[in-house]
């Protein structure tokens, strides 16, 4: 294919996404496997039958702002408090489930090789904390629940990612064990030196960028120069990621002002979103030339029952390793860890689902090994697809309702929080408008109307922290209001610039200011 031809599948690629992800709302099924089956039937169309996507494609354009995006939006703060269970849950159990699929395979299918089944191991063994979270985060459950999962997912990336690198590596020549391990310790220091100077140097750089359009571009730009030359040089682009991200999500994005950090978050939740779909899209596109190149030596049956076995060993794995082993650690002397109760540990092993970074390290094995064809490659791409989707629709679909069964949902607890923090939010502004009053910076006049403001805001705050349903019925009526309000400031705006009697600019400041306003969604457009 030219390049005329991949710009066309790529937005091909981009409008099946669109549908897919509307289709899946509509159906109330998860997105994924809409996507999948969207990607098979675009398949059948022969100039997109065609496409072919390297291994290296995936790795520099999928897994950078994927890696990059989930560390930016961690939490420093309470993964510092979970930080020993964090590490055993991304190390300890990525690990042993790493090994353990690769066993599995390593037995059911004699012809892969231990590299070669240790490399799809790493690749399904790290689980998808965006999967998890958008259900858990709907229905309610404990903070430190959400952490550990998110933590676990942000770290066992890197080790997944390492130990495919060093599987693969393997897969072209033998590894000593010696030289096995001095490459791992290269591989992690370097990519966690380059990341954290990557992550100084814009630090560095940004308050010397006056110009928002440049300052989101380094912001785009950033996961990629943390990522690609760390992999060139021989170091984990992951773990370069998640230091970069980790630093700079620490800052809150450093001296970027508040307009570029809304539409910065915009932006990356887009363009994260689109990658992750894509990813489904193109695994239903390469479905049928896996199937093509697998059925020379294995029959589809054998090869969907040994990726169901794959999927229930992931698993039940995890399942045992959160349930009985981790708590075991507590008969060890001198050893403390803040193990989660039973039922808390019940909803991390079962958040475990699959999702695209797994999907992105599968699609990049690579396609020849020592100049020669990796017949097994599809297959492994078939088992990783499937237990991808699996996880995501046998797990994803049953977590909201094992949660309600053991009674973790608190779906008001955040919107609690967020009232509390608005009237403390609120009680400080009222002070600071008395201090600038008392010091004379401004006059009784301005103070008394902004005072008002925050006043009446802090009435409503009152009354809907008491639940009682006037006030909140009163709020949420303030809020329609304001929603009438800014649509006909719309309205007349629109009007004024249909009769020329304001420039362009103008209609598209004006236009950007209420949007502003507008997703404020308070009753005073903050």
């Amino acid at each position: 294919m030219g390049v005329e031809e991949y710009v066309i599948a790529t937005l091909v690629v981009v409008v099946a996404v669109i549908v897919g992800q509307f289709a899946a709302g509509r159906l109330r099924v998860p997105s994924a496997v809409v996507l999948v089956l969207l990607g098979i039937v675009l398949g059948v169309v022969p100039w997109m039958h065609s496409l072919s996507i390297t291994p290296e494609v995936i790795l520099l354009v999928f897994l950078p702002p994927l890696i990059y995006n989930a560390a930016f939006f961690s939490s420093p703060k309470d993964m510092r408090n979970l930080f020993r269970p964090i590490l055993v849950m991304s190390v300890g159990v990525t690990l042993v489930t790493a090994f353990g699929m690769a066993s599995v395979i390593y037995l059911l299918i004699p012809a892969v090789e231990w590299p070669a089944a240790i490399a799809l191991g790493a690749a399904v063994a790290p689980t998808d904390a965006v999967s998890a979270s958008a259900i858990l985060k709907r229905v309610g459950t404990p903070r430190r629940v959400m952490t550990i999962l998110e933590g676990e997912s942000l770290v066992n990336d890197g080790v997944a990612l390492t130990l495919f690198s060093l599987a693969v590596t393997a897969m072209a020549h033998p590894l000593p064990p010696a030289e096995g391990l001095v490459t791992l310790g290269s591989v992690v220091v370097g990519g966690l030196v380059h990341g954290a100077l990557v992550s100084w140097f814009v630090l560095w750089v940004r308050p010397k960028l006056r110009d928002p359009s440049i300052q989101l571009m380094v912001a785009l730009i950033t996961p990629f120069v943390a990522y690609v030359p760390a992999e060139k040089a021989g170091f984990s682009g992951v773990l370069a990621a998640v230091v970069a991200g980790f630093v700079l999500g620490g800052r809150g994005e450093g001296p970027l002002p508040p307009r570029v950090r809304l539409t910065g978050q915009v932006v990356w939740k887009t363009l994260v979103s689109l990658l992750e779909a894509m990813l489904f899209v193109l695994l239903g596109l390469q479905l049928d030339a896996v199937v093509t190149s697998v059925q020379e030596h294995y029959s589809m049956w054998q090869l969907t029952w040994v990726a169901l076995v794959v999927t229930l060993v992931a698993v039940a794995l995890r399942m045992l390793l959160v349930l009985v082993v981790i708590p075991l650690q507590q008969c060890l002397p001198r050893l403390e860890l803040d193990v989660p109760n039973l039922r808390e540990r019940v909803v991390i092993g079962w958040s475990g689902m699959r999702g695209a970074v797994s999907l992105a390290i599968a699609l990049s094995l690579p396609a020849t090994i020592g100049g020669e064809p990796f017949t097994e490659r599809g297959g492994l791409i078939y088992i990783a697809g499937v237990v991808v989707i699996g996880t995501l629709m046998f797990q994803g679909l049953t977590l909201p309702l094992l949660l309600r069964k053991l009674g973790l949902t608190k779906s008001d607890q955040m919107q609690r929080e967020a009232l509390d923090a608005d009237y403390e939010m609120s009680c400080a502004a009222l002070q600071k408008v008395d201090e600038l009053q008392t010091s004379g910076t401004v006059d009784e006049k301005t103070a008394e109307a902004v005072r008002s403001v925050y006043s009446r805001r802090l009435s409503e705050l009152q009354g809907l922290m008491s639940e009682d349903d006037s006030a909140r019925q009163r709020f949420e009526s303030g809020v329609a209001v304001h929603g009438e309000i800014i649509q006909a400031r719309r309205d007349r705006l629109e009007s004024l610039y249909r009769e020329g009697r304001i420039d362009h600019d103008v209609f598209q400041k004006l236009n950007h200011d209420l949007d502003l306003r507008d997703s404020g969604g308070g009753t005073y457009g903050d």
